[in-house]
């Protein structure tokens, strides 16, 4: 059962890896701005990823490349003023982070002084040495590994990740990395659900799934996706929890409490 804002402290870093030794699925969202932020976190979800997705779903982006760090703590600011016990987690947008480690601390800074309370980059290999500098500074990182949006247009477009064996121990190899570099937790987009499964289980951390399958320590989905709003086709993996809804509050419930039994992703129809 997901529990209410009301009836639950401040989640903190150890709570959440509480939850995850003992087996209890994490929900995420994407959020934006103060007014969902209480939605969200009044209806139970653990985590509000203010994601640079923001770029798509409320500038009309074509992609994540164009946000900025500005804009990145604006919405930050917006969200932990609206919050109250759940878990916030900042995304680096492109460009503010791949210049050096000083660089990257930086902007880490203006997330957390906007109020988060860790940041997330996407990619392996080299980032490792960046999430250890971040760590040591007493800086939270989540990690994004499989489809990371921000590198789209090297990938390919927005493909499933991890299909092939050489693919697969690549993003073995970096998931690995990632944690012991001291990623608290890390995201997995779009790959294959036996491949997702395996990673979760070989890692200390939390793993939280986009179209990764429900073997997972968690689930995010995009907010406007899971509301149905969103313009255009939805990607298989998302669930429109706005069907059969009374109310925006009791989706998002839904969502959590889905999220929580187990019964969302289903393994047919959201999974890889």
């Amino acid at each position: 059962m997901n529990t209410p804002a009301a009836e639950r402290k401040p989640l903190t870093l150890h709570r959440l890896r509480e939850m995850h030794a003992k087996g209890e699925k994490i929900a995420m969202l994407t959020c934006y701005d103060a007014s969902f932020a209480q939605v969200l976190d009044t209806a139970g979800v653990d985590c509000l990823l203010v994601g640079d997705s923001l770029g798509m779903v409320l500038q009309g982006q074509p992609s994540t490349v164009p946000v900025t760090l500005d804009e990145m703590a604006y919405h930050t600011r917006c969200v932990a003023r609206g919050n109250r016990t759940a878990w916030v987690i900042g995304d680096l947008p492109f460009g503010s982070y791949q210049e050096s480690r000083e660089q990257t601390v930086r902007s880490a800074t203006v997330l957390m002084q906007a109020g988060a309370h860790m940041v997330k980059l996407e990619g392996g290999g080299w980032t490792a040495d960046t999430v250890r500098f971040l760590v040591e500074r007493g800086i939270p990182v989540c990690a994004h590994l499989g489809l990371t949006p921000q590198s789209v247009h090297a990938l390919g477009g927005y493909r499933v990740q991890g299909r092939t064996d050489e693919s697969a121990l690549v993003l073995r190899q970096h998931a690995r990395a990632l944690a012991e570099a001291g990623a608290a937790m890390l995201v997995l987009e779009l790959v294959p659900s036996a491949l997702a499964r395996d990673i979760a289980a070989s890692l200390p951390i939390p793993v939280i799934g986009i179209g990764a399958g429900r073997d997972c320590g968690g689930q995010v989905l995009v907010l406007h996706d899971m509301l149905g709003i969103t313009a255009g086709k939805l990607p298989r993996f998302v669930r429109n929890f706005m069907d059969g809804a009374t109310s925006v509050q009791h989706a998002v419930q839904r969502y959590a409490a889905a999220v929580k039994d187990r019964s969302f992703p289903d393994a047919e129809f959201h999974s890889y």
